[in-house]
């Protein structure tokens, strides 16, 4: 399930309009509805964590594999590596489009390719500005 059918699905249940969940979380009813349309996503982990709170479910719920990646990429290399990782994902997915390949190697091949690229971040420091570096 998606993030977003997640989202709408669980403040359905907790009985909440969007503008009710938006204000409990402090942000737009336009935010919700992108997070709830899959258009948008929490820039900031506390926000999961509010959702989560207020929603009464598992902040683990919420976050994906793929969120959790695109969350400490850009926690770790701004929102130039959060770019990066998001595009990575997509074209990787768009590759898997269509195929027959079962849905837990998909998600062992996703975790592959999330891992080497932390290795390649990793290597390239090096070639990085020094007063770019952490």
């Amino acid at each position: 399930m998606k993030f977003c059918e997640k989202v709408k699905e669980a403040r359905t249940k907790a009985g909440l309009k969007q503008d009710e969940f938006a204000k409990a979380i402090g942000v737009s009813l336009r935010t919700v509805s992108n997070y709830e349309a899959g258009t948008r996503y929490p820039k900031k982990r506390e926000t999961y964590y509010k959702m989560a709170e207020v929603l009464k479910v598992d902040v683990n719920y919420l976050l994906t594999d793929d969120e959790e990646f695109l969350l400490n990429a850009e926690s770790k290399y701004g929102r130039n590596g959060a770019r990066q990782a998001k595009e990575l994902m997509a074209e990787v997915t768009g590759l898997f489009a269509g195929g027959e390949l079962a849905d837990e190697d998909l998600d062992e091949m996703m975790k592959g390719i999330q891992e080497a690229y932390w290795i390649a971040k990793e290597k390239n420091k090096k070639y990085t500005p020094k007063k770019y570096r952490k």
